[in-house]
């Protein structure tokens, strides 16, 4: 497993091609202002073949001037097809590199565009020269990678590199890669191809950051992540998940401020118009939501007990939540650290037979103030 892994975030121009996502130029600006602030040392903004307002996105992003927590400039990339004239609308907007990609799947190339495998090669080769002519360093990505045939894919990417290609781009554009199918092909490929090879997966099959750390421990150097996963369809790998997953699984910190990770979430999810699952990975409020008895009771001896790592390192809070499931010993601890009240074993239990009963009839864990309120209706009563 690689220890110097480079992430690029794609949220502002694959994420931003979800259904129905529109970032507006101030939120392009901010969403790269918080990445920078978080550590990540490269963006891809745009595709400014778009037309005119994505171009004038793409360069409020590079005239805003963004520095990251080193200090250094943000890398600001924008993607292109390989049509020279893409590649022309990117250098225009003074970026730092370019993404140049075209399908290289025979699917692709048969039903979509009705031409050759040789076709692709020259489309490439015309962007290439058109990026070398304007001094704009760029990485040569394949569309649909994973069905493409692993031959034709490697004499892409030996092109791309005599061509000056700085890294290629692996795509798993419809997520149909398993791990064992990303590590062996991504190995193949970093046996034949001697420049830094890129992951770009996508979650259609709920694999896309397994499929992420398959290509790493490949050989892949760098990721193509976005924040919470957002993107087309099922989305890519999510920033925080990859991140996270290296540090505590591989021991590989990448020196991101991850306490900031469900601030730049609620933005995005604002941005975006995207509401974060609760359940979600990582980012979620329930992965550190304890109801069950027995997991409360074991969070509240050791958090180590049910939580793989501490709610604050990505900027959330543990909740000990009361209902069905609850037990004596979270509701005991519950009303001492929230109301200040003392409750003694005799009158927890009575307390969580009357919870329990509330819960099941509105279907949910309680509020406080509910819970309160069967206290003061118990007590009351024994009084």
């Amino acid at each position: 497993m690689k220890s110097q892994i480079r992430l690029v975030d794609i949220t502002l121009r694959d994420g931003e091609q979800a259904v129905g996502v529109v970032f507006t130029r101030f939120e392009k600006v901010q969403i790269a202002s918080l990445l920078a602030g978080i550590g990540v040392e490269a963006v891809e903004v745009g595709f400014p073949a778009l037309g005119p307002e994505e171009k004038e996105c793409v360069q409020a992003v590079v005239e805003a001037g963004i520095k990251g927590r080193d200090g250094r400039p943000l890398e600001v990339n924008a993607f292109a097809r390989a049509r020279k004239e893409d590649v022309a609308a990117c250098a225009e907007c003074d970026v730092h590199g370019v993404v140049i990609s075209i399908s290289t799947s025979d699917i692709h190339l048969e039903r979509k565009f009705c031409k050759t495998r040789q076709w692709v090669l020259e489309r490439l080769e015309g962007a290439a020269e058109e990026a070398k002519k304007r001094g704009l360093p760029f990485v040569v990505s394949a569309e649909d990678a994973s069905r493409s045939d692993l031959a034709f894919l490697i004499e892409y990417y030996r092109l791309a590199e005599r061509l000056g290609a700085r890294m290629v781009r692996y795509c798993d554009s419809l997520g149909l890669d398993d791990p064992f199918t990303a590590y062996r092909r991504i190995k193949r490929i970093g046996q034949k191809v001697h420049v830094p090879i890129e992951v770009h997966m996508h979650n259609d099959f709920g694999m896309a950051t397994a499929n992420v750390l398959a290509g790493i421990r490949a050989g892949a150097s760098s990721v193509a992540t976005s924040i919470g996963g957002l993107g087309e369809r099922t989305g890519n790998s999510p920033l925080e998940e990859v991140v996270m997953a290296l540090k505590h699984l591989y021991g590989v910190d990448l020196g991101l401020d991850t306490t900031r990770f469900r601030e730049v979430a609620d933005y995005v999810a604002q941005a975006s118009q995207r509401a974060i699952p609760v359940w979600k990975a990582i980012i979620g409020e329930n992965i550190f939501a304890h109801e069950s008895g027995i997991h409360a009771d074991g969070v509240l001896k050791n958090p180590k007990s049910y939580e793989a790592f501490s709610p604050e390192e990505v900027g959330l809070e543990r909740q000990i939540v009361i209902g069905k499931h609850s037990g004596s010993k979270a509701l005991i601890h519950k009303f001492r650290t929230e109301f200040g009240i003392d409750l003694d074993p005799d009158t927890a239990g009575r307390l969580l037979e009357r919870v329990r009963a509330m819960a099941v009839q509105l279907k949910r864990p309680l509020f406080g103030k509910e819970l309160v309120q069967l206290y003061q209706s118990l007590v009351g009563k024994r009084r």
